[in-house]
């Protein structure tokens, strides 16, 4: 008898795990459908189009052929591909790690620490680049950078002659043009988390003798860590992809030197017609910023440890 109950004491536990699984499971099907019809259809699409020659016209693009890995062969051995992974490296560092995560954090802290007056209006300034489609901000870029533009205007005005920035510099143009669009959201990320810093801890640092800077860094960085490395993940996830921006400012040249990954794949796919060779691009960009995700889960992760 007493294994008679124990066998359906463990079958009314397993029945009762089994419905506390599904229960909690269900809701999150219509989320993991989306995901699935969304995320990952687009991404086996892309892989799969990856290993044939599909074309965007002609007998190529109604019937494919299957040729494996050529499309990736050409691709890593052609010379552009390096320069291109470097200037995607340079345009994700210099406006999203850099530009628009140090400049928010910045504008965070000041906004606090400045009258609600001032912040308001600047606030409002920044939070204007970020709602501009990104066409009309790739203009504004492209119409401040251009040889006679806003920028040499007014350094004309002071008596130096500019470059053609576009031409000149076409990699720190767009750096620039993409890290005033997009500060203003890690500007309100970082706002919002520093409110979430009490107060007393600051205040507690303060008189133990703490400047403002070692309060910064001792306190509020560790604090806010989690939010860091988010809102560094986002920033560099959709700075990855931008294009738009760059296709109006520069078309990726002079030559390659502003051509991201998805410049790249664009011209090979929608230019030159090679479908098949603009998803192997395509898949690369992916996995560089698979590269980014995981190391910044990892660095999240392993401050978590720490504390």
């Amino acid at each position: 008898m007493t294994t008679n109950a124990a066998a359906a004491n463990g079958s009314s536990g397993l029945r009762h795990h089994l419905r506390r699984t599904a229960a909690q499971t269900l809701p999150l099907l219509p989320a993991v459908g989306l995901l699935l019809v969304f995320l990952a259809g687009p991404i086996v699409w892309a892989l799969a189009g990856s290993l044939t020659d599909r074309a965007l016209s002609g007998p190529r693009a109604a019937d494919p052929g299957f040729i494996g890995l050529d499309n990736y062969a050409r691709l890593f051995a052609d010379p552009v591909l390096p320069l291109s992974i470097g200037v995607t490296i340079a345009f994700v560092v210099g406006s999203a790690v850099i530009g628009q995560n140090v400049l928010g954090m910045l504008l965070a802290v000041l906004f606090r620490a400045g009258s609600r007056p001032v912040s308001g209006v600047v606030g409002a300034l920044v939070v204007t680049a970020w709602v501009l489609p990104e066409i009309v901000a790739g203009f504004i870029g492209y119409a401040f950078f251009s040889a006679d533009g806003t920028l040499n205007q007014i350094l004309a005005a002071v008596g130096i002659a500019g470059p053609n920035w576009l031409f000149s510099l076409p990699l720190l143009a767009i750096v620039l043009a993409n890290t005033w669009r997009g500060t203003a959201f890690s500007m309100m990320i970082y706002r919002a988390a520093l409110d979430d810093v009490s107060p007393d801890v600051q205040e507690s640092a303060m008189l133990d003798g703490a400047n403002g800077w070692q309060r910064f860094r001792l306190i509020t960085l560790p604090i806010i860590r989690g939010t860091v490395f988010t809102n560094l993940m986002l920033t560099t996830l959709q700075t990855l992809s931008v294009f738009t921006l760059i296709w109006v400012m520069t078309k990726g040249g002079p030559g390659d030197l502003s051509s991201t990954l998805p410049v790249l794949a664009y011209r090979e796919a929608f230019q030159f017609g090679d479908i098949g060779y603009g998803n192997a691009i395509a898949v690369v960009m992916l996995l560089l910023g698979a590269v980014f995700s995981v190391a910044y889960v990892l660095s999240l992760r392993r401050g978590a440890d720490r504390r």
